[in-house]
Order: structure tokens, then C-alpha cells, then sequence
């Protein structure tokens, strides 16, 4: 969300009357955050064009990464930009209306692009231990009800403020913040927006590994068979969709919905036992930077946040910019985890790059 004033003074936006040392410090904190906007709005784009792009991509499990690009991107054209014009001339000068469209707009947002994170947890998680029976209920129109509601949740989580930040969050030409004057809608903003979305998914992430470790030790014990023995057999194909469930690709194909006796018939069993022994191990190291990235964002900026809510801590504006800028920062994070380890998004992003036809 927004980030947050320190004083209601009046700040000038005339550039004229800084130094030339503050006057570059600025133009560095322009170009940079800039940049981070630029890479994020393209990174996300190229997400969306490679699942549109490619019949290959174009699954229910791709349709809840390719809504979260879509709502990184609106992160980055209708958030950032305005919070780099904020932050470096320290002064709004858009007008109140402008000031509500972009607060509310930031904090839906944001907290939708944190819940997308849930959802597809959730759905990883049902996928490697329902396999058979979610894959049958893993369709277009089921990703499309997990995006619908995840956008109204966040609506509701954003909306409240509307009702109240008419009495004094807008103070005059110069500032534009979410006044914390309501704690118990602090409480119910970070809380609905980020600590239960996070607990959810450390709950969710630690049981599929649970998971992947028991397939991966019933996979281990049925080494001494032949590899055309049944056990063997119905082993494998549980273990790659563990390897899928950190989004990375199986050997065969990125469908987790493929049938077992597809996989059942493959003579090269013990390869692709090899392989997806290898990528167990993988997996897990996604799993960690999948994770460690979501909270190191987005941890540090909801503690200040419930923080200044509770009236125990009023940080400075500089701390809050980048507090604020550290969740965005996510964003641009997100299509790089979720798409960069599968082999399938990689070669879509190469014919996106070579200009050359799908198949």
C-alpha cells in the first residue's frame, strides 16, 4: 500500500530551490526506481504473451500465474509511477480525487497480486495430494472462480478506507497517505492482506513437502524392483507431480492432469526416475526462494504497517518509501520464480525473444 507521511508540513516541489547534490540524489532515486518499473511492467508482459502465445502454457494452473502478471503489470503502470512522482518531489499536486483512485488502487492491488501467491499455493497443494481427483476438477472455469475471488477479497479488504479518509487522510495540495486513525482496521487490513495469506501458505508449502518427501521415500524403497513393476510404475508418476507442484516441469510434459497409464507405458522408466530424483532436489530450492522472497518483501513493510496502526511506532518518510518499495519490489519478483525454472516458460520466452513462431 501507499507509504506513509511522517509530518504534515508543506513540502515544495520546486527543484529550482535545492541543491545541486540534493538535486542529484533525486535524479538517482528517479533513474533507479524507474528501472524497477520499467523491468517490472515488461517481465509481466512477457509472462502474459508467452501463456497467450504458447497451447502448451495455456493450462488452468497457468491461468492463476498468468492473472497474477496481470496484476503485477497494474501494479507497475498504475502504482509505481505515481509513488515515483510522490517520492521525489515530496509534494501531490494531482488533486484529492486522484489521491483516492491511487490509494484505493495501490492497496487492491497489492493485496490481490499477495493473495494470487495463496491461491496458487492452494492449488499446488491439491494437485499433489488429491492428484486424481483434483486433476479432474482443475479446469478453465475453477482457476477463473479462484481469480474472481480473490479480486473481491481484496476489495474488501481495500474498501473501508473510502468511508472515512475523507476526514482528514487528503490534507491539503501537498500530502496524500493512509491516516492509521483507525486501529481496528489495521488490525483487519494487515492481517486479511498479508499475515493470514502468509500463514496459509508457509501451512500449504510445508505440506507438499511433507508430501514430495513421503513419495519421494516410497519411490526410494521400491528401487530393489524391476522398473516395469507395477509399485515402481505407480510411483513415478506421483513423484513428477511433486516436482510440478514447485513449478518445475515434469520430464513428459508441464500437464499435471496427464493419466497415469500414459506415464505407466514409458520404457524409460528408470531414467525419468533419475531425473526426477534430480529435480526433487531442485524443487526444494525453489520452494526456499519462493518463500524467502514473499517475506522478505513484504514481512518488514505489514510489521511497520500494524506497527504505526497500534500507535507504537510513527517511522520517517524515507523509511516508509522504502518499506513501500520493497513490497513493490515483489512484484517484479514474482514472474521471475514462478515461471523461470519451468523448461516450458523458458522456451516460450526464447521464441518471444527470437520473434519466432509457436508450435
Amino acid at each position: 500500500t501507499a507509504s506513509q507521511s511522517s509530518g504534515s508540513e508543506f513540502r515544495t516541489s520546486s527543484w529550482a530551490a535545492f541543491p545541486v547534490s540534493m538535486v542529484t540524489e533525486r535524479l538517482a532515486v528517479v533513474v533507479t526506481l524507474g528501472l524497477l518499473t520499467l523491468s517490472t511492467a515488461v517481465v509481466n508482459v512477457a509472462v502474459i504473451a508467452a501463456i497467450f502465445t504458447t497451447r502448451k502454457l495455456q493450462l488452468p494452473a497457468n491461468y492463476l500465474i498468468c492473472s497474477l502478471a496481470v496484476t503485477d503489470f497494474l501494479v507497475a503502470v498504475l502504482v509505481m509511477p505515481l509513488s515515483i512522482l510522490y517520492i521525489t518531489t515530496e509534494t501531490w499536486c494531482l488533486g484529492q480525487v486522484m489521491c483516492e483512485v491511487w490509494l484505493s488502487v495501490d492497496m487492491t492491488c497489492c493485496t490481490c497480486s499477495i493473495l494470487h501467491l495463496c491461491v496458487i499455493a492452494l492449488d499446488r497443494y491439491w494437485a499433489i495430494t488429491k492428484a486424481i481427483e483434483y486433476a479432474r476438477k482443475r479446469t478453465p472455469r475453477r482457476a477463473v472462480v479462484m481469480v474472481t475471488s480473490v479480486w473481491v477479497i481484496s476489495i474488501f479488504i481495500s474498501m473501508p478506507p473510502l468511508f472515512w479518509r475523507h476526514r482528514g487522510d487528503y490534507n491539503g495540495p501537498s500530502e496524500c497517505f493512509i491516516e492509521h486513525d483507525q486501529v481496528g482496521y489495521s488490525v483487519y487490513s494487515t492481517f486479511g492482506a498479508f499475515y493470514i495469506p502468509m500463514t496459509l501458505i508457509l501451512i500449504l508449502y510445508s505440506r507438499i513437502y511433507s508430501a514430495a518427501k513421503t513419495l519421494y521415500q516410497k519411490r526410494g524403497s521400491s528401487r530393489h524392483l524391476s522398473s516395469r513393476s507395477t509399485d515402481s510404475q505407480n510411483s513415478q508418476p506421483h513423484h513428477c507431480r511433486v516436482t510440478h507442484a514447485f513449478c518445475v516441469s515434469d520430464l513428459s510434459t508441464s500437464d499435471p492432469t496427464m493419466e497415469f497409464d500414459q506415464l505407466n507405458v514409458d520404457p524409460l522408466a528408470d531414467e525419468r526416475n533419475q531425473i526426477c530424483s534430480s529435480r526433487e532436489r531442485k524443487a526444494a530450492r525453489i520452494l526456499g526462494l519462493i518463500l524467502g522472497a514473499f517475506i522478505a518483501c513484504w514481512l518488514p513493510f505489514f510489521v511497520k504497517e500494524l506497527l504505526v496502526g497500534l500507535k507504537v511506532l510513527q517511522p520517517s518518510r524515507r523509511v516508509s518509501d522504502f518499506l513501500t518499495w520493497l513490497g513493490y519490489v515483489n512484484s517484479l519478483i514474482n514472474p521471475l520464480l514462478y515461471t523461470s525454472f519451468n523448461e516450458d516458460f523458458k522456451q516460450a520466452f526464447k521464441r518471444l525473444l527470437g520473434r519466432k513462431e509457436h508450435t
